[in-house]
């Protein structure tokens, strides 16, 4: 199975492609989708854009988000609920099953702990995945936790 976990946002879209094979797992890409402080259409056809193309490249069999919660800034949530909204047209028109995992479900899958920082979470995904050094910055570590997390609860 391979996995494409995105962590939406506006500015940054992480997004980290992962391979599960029996209990093994591979990390096969990772990276940022960046937009520039332009006008929001452009910036959520760029996020659309960019994930149509590595849909296009990976060809994955999953995509998965974490589900948005905010609590503080209201204007930054909307934004990023936009972003996921190009995500998931994304998902929509290449016919890509799409899941969305809690943050708390996250955690547990890939620390142990529903609770765990990121500095946690961080460690863990290089562990799992063997890389060579801490995926960063945190939208990316964060992707890959996602395709992690869809990798552990999938159905085989």
């Amino acid at each position: 199975m391979l996995i494409l976990g995105i962590d939406p946002g506006l500015e940054r879209v992480g997004f980290g492609v992962v391979r599960r094979v029996g209990s093994k797992l591979e990390c096969l890409d990772y990276g940022l989708i960046k937009t520039p402080k332009i006008a929001l259409p452009e910036r959520l056809l760029m996020v659309h854009e960019g994930v149509v193309e590595l849909i296009d490249k990976h060809k994955p069999d999953a995509i998965a988000t974490e589900r948005l919660l905010f609590t503080k800034n209201v204007t930054t949530a909307m934004d990023v609920a936009k972003s996921l909204g190009t995500i998931l047209l994304a998902s929509s028109k290449t016919g890509v099953p799409w899941t969305e995992y809690s943050p708390p479900e996250i955690k547990q899958a890939v620390v142990g702990h529903g609770g765990a920082d990121k500095k946690q979470v961080t460690f863990m995904v290089r562990r799992l995945l063997a890389l060579k050094e801490d995926p960063k910055p945190d939208d990316v570590a964060d992707a890959l936790a996602i395709a992690i997390c869809h990798a552990f609860k999938a159905p085989r």
